[in-house]
């Protein structure tokens, strides 16, 4: 898989919204970027791209709320995928 998860999260969000720059520290919900919608597409963009199955106590609005809390969710399931 080329990159790594922050990058490939980064780019794909990049993706729906090329006109806004994402810093990854940046409250995405705040932005106004996620709605119902965009949010069951980042679910299951996370789920294929790194291989995990994210459980309903993974979706949690604080695990989506910024790129790097959607990098921390996918290396603790990587984690406990590979462990």
């Amino acid at each position: 898989m080329p990159g790594d998860a922050q990058t490939q999260i980064r780019e794909f969000i990049a993706g729906r919204y090329p006109q806004e720059p994402v810093p990854v520290d940046q409250d995405i919900f705040s932005l106004g970027f996620i709605n119902s919608l965009f949010a069951m597409e980042l679910v299951m963009f996370l789920e294929k791209t790194f291989n995990v199955t994210l459980r309903s106590e993974d979706l949690r609005i604080d695990n989506f709320r910024t790129i790097t809390a959607m990098t921390a969710l996918v290396d603790r399931q990587v984690a406990l995928t590979n462990g």
